[in-house]
Parts: C-alpha cells; structure tokens; sequence
C-alpha cells in the first residue's frame, strides 16, 4: 500500500477543486450520513466480532447514533461555520474605508488515527468537522478492531472516491508510516504514551496536531451530593462498553463518612442494571485477551499492596471458567498511590474509591496528578462545585454525571496537556480543520503617511509615538 500516493493523489485534487463550494461540501456530508444509514447493522457486528461480544444496542447509540448526529450537525450549520467574520480595526481605519476579515479555508488532506474503543464513533467524529471544512480525508483505522476497518475499506468507495476518502488498516508499522507523512493536519485519538510518538513523528513535517488523548478522569462525590443518584450515573458511565472509554470515571473521590453508603450504592446500581453478565446480551467484553490480562494484573497488584478488592457479581457467576474476556465491575477501597491502578489509565470495569476529610483534599490530589480529560463533580452545593470548578483544570467537566459533556454537539471536546491538545466537534471541529486567513484591504488614502509611519519622520510620527506610550 502506498500511503504517499494516496496523499498526493488527495492533495492534488484538493488543490484542483478549490474553492470547496458549500454544496459539496453538505454532499460528502450526506454521503457519510448516507454510508452510517446504510451499514449500521453490519457496522454493529462487526463491533460485536471484534469485541468479543459488544452489545448491538450499545454500538447503535454510542458508535451509529452518535456518528449520524455529529454528521447532521455539521451539515445544519455549515453555512453559519464558513461565513466570513468582519473584524474590528484601529481607530480610525474603519472610518477611512479599511476592511479586516477572516475566510475559513479547507487545509487540505487531514489524516486520523482511530482507536479501537468506539472505532465508528471516532472516524465518523472527526469527518463531520473535516468534511465540513472542505478537507480530503485518510483514516488509519485500529488494528485491534479488525472486522470494522476491513468493512470501512469495503463500504467507504461506495460512497466516496478515494481522492475524497480513503482508509488504511495494518499493525504498528503500518501506523508509524502514516503519522510521519506531510498531513495539512493529523488527529489522533488513543493513549497518551501513542500520543508523544505521534507528535514526535508529525514535529519532522511541521504537521499541526490535535490529539485525543485520556487518563485518569477523577470524579468528585460532594457531601450535598444525592448518593443513590450519583452512584446510579456512575455505575452507568463506568459500566458503559464496560469501562473502556476515554472518558470513563477512572476514580472516585468520596467522603470519608460516605464511602460505604457510595460501594452500596454501585453495587446496587449495577446489580439493577446487569443482574447476570456472562450470557448478557447489554454488556460488552474486554476487547482482547491482552487487555484483559492487563486488568487482572492490575487487581492482583492491588491486592498485593493493601487494598481490598470487591467484586461487584450479582448472579455469583465463574468468570475464571469463562473462555471469554468479560469482566464484573471490580470495586478497590483502600487505594495507594504505589498501585499501578492508580498510576494508569485504567480503561477498564475497575475503580478505586478514594477517601477525603475535606473537599480540598481531593482538589489539591487532582492537582497532583496530570491534567485529566474529564472531571466530574456531583452535589448541590453551588459554591463547593464552584470551588471544584475553578481550582482544578480538566479537558471538560460534567456536573451531576460523567460523560455527557462529550455527547453535547456544541462544546468544544479536548484534553490538555498529558491528556490532549486541540479540540473539535461541532464549529469547533470546523474551525480546527480549517486555515483561519486574514485579510485586510487597505483604503485608497494614504494611511502610512497620515500616521507618520512614511519617511521623512517628523510631527505625525512623534504625535503617534506619544499617544501609544501612554499607560
């Protein structure tokens, strides 16, 4: 496969079709609309086979779903993203018939590196903004989602030529060749170690980079908070394609006189929910055997240093005679900062609870650790939250939940620092894959010289002298 000549071929006729009209831009918009539509089904079981089992439920809101609302999206409001901007100018250039503007224009060929987690989800995602920029598009898709990147290789020239779209799957070489071409602009979503090799190979071409990166996403329990409500939304996030998202509450932060009233009520929440796992059609496995064993050294690791470890198993099922790769959700009290559970990203059904005395305990332990993606605060004290809120820094933040800030078209999704850079979604995600031009059109008058700035210099440029150095 020659990645280089997909590259040019797609920047060659991205530079002949210029300028992107916004009819075939809202076209290649209804395309990928049109190609989700089309293969939804076959999409869900080709998730379903590379998990494992991977509810079709599940696949149909978070990956189907949610790739259609992303992509209607953009295709509403595109004329409203790429409408010209007028900017203010100095006084008195306006006056003396000065313009400045900002144009949008499409960058080019963007290149995105898809994890395996919503791999649907997190190709279709980043199109909506691409397409609506007037981009071309290559996406390297997983290679622990097998099945789904061979039928985006299948589906997609149905629907788009490849100088438009094209997909590349393979393993780490593969990945390697592709984060090192001379993309206009490279989005890559998975883990934050992947992250800095990517950087370093984009650093190479000048390539800019957006990456979606994760780690441990905190989630403060406020004593105001309505436990069996926030116990309920948690279990709901953390158990959602059984923990393995970017996203995911990763650890809880709970009052010390609330942590048994807090496993209580995840034990009950998930037992509602998920009364038996094995044979249950609504919950998704671990997505190999590698990750699965990654999991469990995590468990016996946290054992081994202390902490308690409780299975959350309504129906007391075996899991170690089972030759698949579910999981319960496993509970760890007593959490050190030694276990790998709390040094990791844990992306998985694990979660430490943790204890406070004081809501600034648990403030000051998220900011000692790397900046994470999300951050949750659950209570009703406004001016606690409002304390949470400005003395921590995070990707995003819900409020009473977890997730759903993700989910919410019109805010900007991102991380910072080890968990990400650059955002997009919605005009967000247009404005990212768009070049943002100046332009300013000078007027007929001679404006150098009214304000001193021609040679010879004399009163006029002292005047404009003495007028900016005033404090």
């Amino acid at each position: 496969m020659d990645l280089n000549a997909i590259l040019l071929a797609q920047r060659a006729a991205s530079d002949a079709a210029r300028p992107e009209g916004l009819e075939v831009r809202r076209d290649r918009l209804t395309r990928a609309i049109r190609m989700m539509v089309d293969n939804a089904e076959a999409f869900c079981t080709a998730l379903a086979d590379d998990f494992g089992h991977r509810s079709r439920e599940q696949s149909m809101v978070t990956d189907i779903i949610a790739s259609i609302r992303a992509l209607k999206h953009a295709r509403r409001n595109l004329a409203r993203w790429a409408r010209p901007e007028r900017r203010r100018l100095d006084f008195p250039l306006g006056l003396l018939g000065a313009r400045a503007t900002v144009e949008y224009l499409p960058k080019g060929v963007i290149g995105v590196i898809a994890p395996w987690n919503f791999p649907v989800q997190l190709t279709m995602g980043p199109l909506a903004g691409i397409f609506a920029a007037g981009n071309r598009a290559m996406v390297k898709s997983s290679e622990f989602t097998p099945r789904v990147a061979a039928l985006f290789e299948e589906v997609a020239p149905r629907y788009f030529d490849a100088t438009e779209l094209a997909f590349v799957s393979g393993g780490a070489d593969i990945g390697q060749a592709f984060s090192a071409l001379p993309f206009d602009h490279l989005i890559f979503t998975g883990a934050t170690p992947i992250g800095r090799h990517i950087l370093h190979a984009a650093a190479d071409n000048l390539t800019p980079v957006t990456l979606e990166l994760g780690g441990k996403s905190p989630t403060i329990i406020g004593r105001s908070a309505d436990l069996a409500q926030a116990t309920g939304r948690i279990a709901l996030g953390k158990m959602l394609n059984a923990g393995q998202i970017c996203l995911a509450p990763d650890y809880l932060l709970v009052p010390e006189d609330k942590e048994e009233a807090v496993i209580a009520g995840l034990t009950q929440s998930v037992s509602a929910m998920y009364p038996r796992l094995l044979d249950n059609p609504d919950y998704t496995a671990v997505v190999n055997a590698r990750h699965h064993g990654r999991l469990n050294a995590y468990l016996d690791d946290a054992r081994a240093k202390g902490g308690e470890v409780i299975a959350v198993n309504p129906a007391g099922e075996d899991f170690a005679a089972s030759n698949g790769t579910k999981m319960p959700l496993y509970i760890v009290r007593n959490p050190t900062d030694d276990m790998q559970v709390m040094k990791d990203e844990i992306f998985g059904p694990v979660l430490p609870v943790k204890r406070y005395a004081r809501i600034d305990e648990a403030i000051d332990y998220v900011n000692g650790r790397d900046r994470p993606l999300g951050l949750y605060y659950f209570g009703t004290d406004a001016a606690e939250e409002r304390r949470v809120l400005d003395r921590t820094i995070s990707g995003g933040v819900t409020v009473n939940d977890v997730i759903f800030h993700v989910s919410m078209e019109d805010l900007p999704f991102g991380g910072i620092g080890p968990s990400g850079m650059g955002a997009y979604h919605g005009l967000d995600g247009f404005r990212t894959f768009s070049h943002a031009r100046s332009i300013y059109r000078q007027p007929r008058i001679d404006i150098a010289k009214l304000a001193g700035f021609k040679p010879p210099y004399g009163a006029a440029t002292a005047k404009s002298i003495a007028r900016e150095l005033k404090v």
